[in-house]
Order: C-alpha cells, then structure tokens, then sequence
C-alpha cells in the first residue's frame, strides 16, 4: 500500500515538474518572440520608445509571476516529499 502511494505521489511531482518546464519554456519563447518583434518594428518605424518600455516591463513582470509560481511550487512539492 504504501509503494503505491509513494509511486503515484513520484509520478505526480514529476507531472507537476514537466508542467513547470512546459510553462517556462512557453513563457521563454514569447518573451523572445515579443522582444524580436518590438526591436523590428522599433528599427523600422522608429515607433516611440516609450511602448519598448511598456512592454519590456510587461515582460518582467510575467517573468517575476512565472518564477514565484515556480518557488511556490516547488515548496509545495518539497513538503509533499518529507
């Protein structure tokens, strides 16, 4: 019985950690994509720059979600395990 439990509570950490990785790399590739796309349409249409700000910041404050999601999870998952 409790072989079982330590495997589903394995293979529920392990879901949770692929989630995250999914999540970040998702999060990565629009970040990059946003950055490529505002620097091509910066150097094209000498758009102002206060829209490079505002969406740069907008960035940062996705990743600073997406890295406190991260902690809080595996916090989560570190109290599960002990």
């Amino acid at each position: 019985m409790l072989t079982v439990l330590v495997v589903v509570l394995v293979v529920i950490i392990i879901i949770i950690i692929i989630i995250i990785i999914v999540v970040v790399v998702v999060v990565v590739v629009v970040v990059v994509v946003v950055v490529v796309v505002v620097v091509v349409v910066v150097v094209e249409e000498g758009i102002a720059w206060f829209i490079v700000v505002e969406v740069s910041l907008e960035v940062v404050m996705i990743v600073v979600v997406t890295v406190v999601i991260f902690s809080v999870l595996t916090k989560v998952t570190n109290k599960n395990e002990q």
